[in-house]
């Protein structure tokens, strides 16, 4: 432990003395559109809200991943306990613009201070936070060993650690430190059991290790929507003579692979259309001039183009906030971030809630417990490929027999039913025994 405090010493130094300079790259990202162009100097620990009086609970996620995990934990936060101030930061700028709208009346956004001794002390000094809540792996020392001097409880939900990471912080001089990072938690809530068992070889203390379910299960339950839009609904009439399949969250390079296969389905199914969704809206953009140049014709969301039967049949979204609503319009859904050694997968249940048959590629990284308890659960209710010839035959499959589409699709829905029941219930249980009701200056009763 004391040289887990020594190493500590020094990131903090290293920090306090690089301030300047990452204030700098702070105001060249402002420029570049990366950070909020009024609210910036919030990355620094300067509010831009007042702090109301009586308790604040603080909930962290750096992006939309994690900051969407989170919404069901606040709204029921919010239900349970009205009288309680919600905080929640974010670090990103398409992270702030999608969640502003999934948070419930009064809760309060700010963006997230970053890891300097400076802006923790002015953020914490300002909201004085009764307990914070980190969503997935934001270990970030000067935060945690700021809190725990102030004796204000840490969780760490849907709590995770890439393989990656893991063994970054399983070396010698970073062991010391994380293994005194962690100690400091009051809760640590993995995502899966492997996930604890990482947690637990990096030393955090196994009374505060508790599974309770992932969270992203939960997210369809707790979305806002307005109902389906007048945009979506066109786009489903002008869909339905054609056979559909969507391809999502693509990394840069997938798209190659999805276009690939699509070009191959083009012979046997002359009546398919993909709809392709990249992860930036700008790559979309890109994949669209591509795509155009070569001599091809595509329809763009942000334009409101339209398909043309027999004509377009690349369908290219550059859009942000939209996927839920447009797994509703494909009956088969191709999850990205899987197909090129190096990526994580991304959430599989969006799809299945939908009622989408799911197809993934073998690179799947943390969520690879996702796949195997939806497979467990019912073998059809994912298929995981592994190279692009699988994928052609996993979608030619379910494009050409409408019953096995039919039983895939039922599957991952029964399938996301079943293991999103109850996550809810378990977290405030154990939010409700390790933090709320911990022994701290910060007690706060949540019944």
């Amino acid at each position: 432990m004391k040289l887990g405090v020594f190493v500590y010493r020094l990131y903090r130094a290293l920090t306090y003395g690089v301030s300047p300079l990452i204030h700098l790259h702070i105001r060249w990202r402002r420029l570049r559109g990366l950070e909020h162009f009024s609210r910036w100097p919030e990355r620094f620990g300067h509010p831009s809200a007042v702090r109301p009086p009586g308790s604040l609970i603080w909930f962290h996620a750096v992006s939309l991943g994690e900051g969407m995990a989170a919404i069901p934990v606040i709204r029921h936060c919010n239900e349970v306990k009205s009288d309680l101030t919600i905080l929640m930061t974010t670090t990103t700028v398409s992270a702030f613009e999608v969640i502003k709208n999934q948070l419930p009346v009064g809760v309060l956004h700010q963006f997230a201070p970053l890891d300097t001794p400076l802006a923790i002390d002015r953020f914490l000094g300002h909201w004085k936070p009764n307990a914070i809540i980190i969503m997935e792996n934001e270990l970030w020392p000067n935060l945690i060993m700021a809190a725990s001097g102030l004796l204000i409880p840490l969780g760490l939900l849907n709590a995770r650690m890439s393989t990656k990471s893991f063994k970054r912080w399983s070396s010698p001089l970073l062991l010391p430190l994380v293994s005194l990072l962690l100690s400091k938690f009051s809760l640590i809530a993995p995502l899966s059991t492997l996930q604890g068992i990482r947690f637990q070889l990096l030393h955090a203390p196994p009374f505060v290790i508790n599974y309770s379910g992932d969270l992203k299960y939960v997210v369809n339950k707790f979305h806002v929507s307005s109902g389906t839009s007048e945009s979506i609904r066109d786009l489903k009439v002008e869909l339905a003579e054609m056979k559909v399949w969507i391809a999502s969250s693509l990394h840069r390079g997938e798209e190659e692979v999805i276009l690939g296969v699509h070009n191959m389905l083009l012979e046997s199914h002359p009546d398919s259309v993909v709809i392709i969704v990249p992860r930036h809206p700008h790559h979309g953009q890109q994949i669209a001039h591509k795509l155009r140049k070569d001599g091809q014709s595509v329809a763009l969301r942000s334009q409101n183009e339209k398909l043309t039967p027999r004509k377009t049949n690349i369908y290219v979204v550059d859009t942000l906030g939209e996927l839920r609503e447009l797994y509703s319009v494909a009956p088969i859904a191709v999850i990205g971030g899987s197909f090129i050694p190096g990526l994580t997968g991304h959430n599989l249940s969006e799809a299945a809630a939908a009622g989408c048959a799911v197809i993934t590629g073998c690179h799947v990284g943390h969520f690879s417990h996702m796949v195997k308890a939806m497979q467990q659960a019912n073998p059809l209710s994912v298929t995981q490929v592994s190279t692009k010839l699988e994928l052609k035959e996993a979608v030619d499959l379910l494009l050409s027999n409408p019953e096995i589409l039919e039983t895939h699709q039922r599957a991952s829905k029964d399938v996301y039913e079943s293991l999103s029941s109850c996550i809810i219930t378990n977290i405030w249980k154990l939010l409700n025994l390790h933090i709320f009701r911990g022994k701290s200056r910060n007690h706060i009763e949540c019944k």
